[in-house]
């Protein structure tokens, strides 16, 4: 008992003592010592201690303080789920979770999620599908190496990003544009589906082109690999101007990933995009094939995290030929021998890949065996390159849309392909002028 104590304990027994001597009730002796020792009002009847009918109402208390910050946490991580639209998802959480279903606030919010749900129709429109280079960080020291035409900078991408949010847009997953159908003899077709949407949203495909920094010199200003920091999110390493390496977001997906933590509202149910890679130069920055000198098991763990690490985010992975080249001129040997040695390559580390990303728009002849060869191998998405036109086509065993790249050369050449998108002016950086 520090000094303190001791003196409060000899002025409460002093005053006791004199208290009784004067023959005081014991209700008017604790007003007396509470009101000496600087606790009047803090306990029951002013009882210099903790009564046990005290003890049991301060602990009811703060068990019903714990319930009700659990109930408020609850609550605000379903608002947070259906900030991506997942209403049924939402409710079901609230459903599950251990809280009082009664509280006026469960059943408001698991009406409200049903009201917002019912109000989600068909998108009948066109839906355009955007593809993005690498970024470029530091504008100083990629634009005099040629970068500028192939990629955007950093900081256009992030207006492009908010552009497309302020104009309504809406990423949504590839998959959602078709679903499986069986007739009557069993026979399983696809057929096209429109993706529902919120009312004055309009949905978006993205995707990242051929993500492997082959071509990337590092020192550039340009991220060189993607890589998993300490709470397991994909980033871009990149080395600054002093030559200093940092991981952060430097690139495609990790500012975008970033921005949809922003704006929840601008995926539906999670949706990010696609990510293509090719095989002749490893993937994300990382050499895969094995040579006889060389060991790439531990880059080949590495791309394998990384790709599950994106699927778990709601990313797609597709394939790119594993020469990126015009495939289009391939003959059926040339193209079943490119697409299994990209199987061999980068499909083990990727898992299932139904979408062919086909390298500057190269597409094949959809009558011939080639198309049938590669939706036998479980192509189902193929995807083109249209400069300012978005087409989809579903037959009975792929789908077939195009893609707008979105680049520096295109920017600058072709602004009217992209003016639906977003104010192509003010996104332009201004190291381009």
């Amino acid at each position: 008992m520090n000094k303190k104590h001791w003196r409060a304990a000899a002025v409460f027994f002093m005053l006791a003592g004199l208290l009784q001597l004067a023959g005081c009730s014991r209700s008017v002796l604790n007003y007396q010592i509470a009101e000496s020792i600087g606790t009047l009002g803090k306990y029951e009847n002013n009882e210099p201690v903790e009564t046990p009918r005290m003890k049991m109402e301060r602990e009811q208390r703060e068990q019903e303080s714990e319930e009700e910050q659990e109930l408020l946490d609850i609550l605000a991580q379903a608002d947070q789920i259906a900030l991506g639209y997942e209403y049924d998802r939402a409710e079901e959480f609230l459903k599950n979770a251990e809280i009082d279903k009664s509280d006026e606030r469960v059943v408001s919010a698991i009406a409200d999620y049903q009201s917002r749900a019912g109000k989600m129709h068909e998108y009948e429109g066109d839906i355009p599908h955007l593809s993005f280079p690498n970024l470029i960080v530091d504008p100083s020291r990629a634009m005099s190496d040629g970068y500028g035409d192939l990629m955007l900078t950093l900081s256009e991408f992030e207006k492009i990003l908010n552009g497309l949010y302020e104009n309504g847009y809406l990423l949504i997953d590839i998959h959602d544009l078709v679903k499986e159908t069986e007739n009557e003899e069993g026979k399983r077709t696809l057929v096209s589906a429109n993706p529902q949407v919120p009312e004055g949203k309009k949905p978006l495909v993205l995707s990242v082109d051929n993500l492997n920094y082959a071509q990337i010199e590092n020192g550039k200003g340009i991220a060189v690999k993607l890589a998993l920091d300490d709470d397991g999110e994909v980033k871009a390493l990149y080395t600054d101007a002093e030559g200093h390496e940092k991981l952060g977001d430097y690139d495609v997906i990790p500012v975008l990933e970033t921005f949809i933590r922003e704006h929840p509202d601008f995926s539906l149910r999670g949706a990010k995009g696609i990510v293509g890679v090719s095989g002749a130069h490893g993937a994300f920055g990382y050499e895969v094939e094995g040579s006889g000198t060389a060991d790439y098991s531990d880059n080949r763990r590495t791309v394998s995290r990384i790709a599950e690490t994106l699927i778990q985010n709601g990313w797609s992975l597709a394939c790119e030929s594993y020469s990126y080249d015009h495939l289009d001129g391939y003959s059926f040997d040339q193209l079943s021998q490119d697409i299994t040695r990209w199987e061999t390559v980068i499909g083990g580390l990727f898992g299932d890949v139904d979408i062919l990303i086909f390298p500057y728009g190269g597409e094949i002849d959809y009558a011939s065996e080639k198309a049938a060869w590669l939706t036998n191998s479980g192509y189902v998405f193929m995807i083109g390159l249209w400069a300012d036109q978005d087409f989809r086509e579903v037959t009975d065993t792929y789908m077939r849309q195009t893609r707008r790249m979105v680049n520096g050369y295109v920017l600058e050449n072709s602004p009217g392909s992209l003016s639906g998108f977003f104010d192509v002016g003010s996104v332009m950086d201004e190291s381009r002028f």
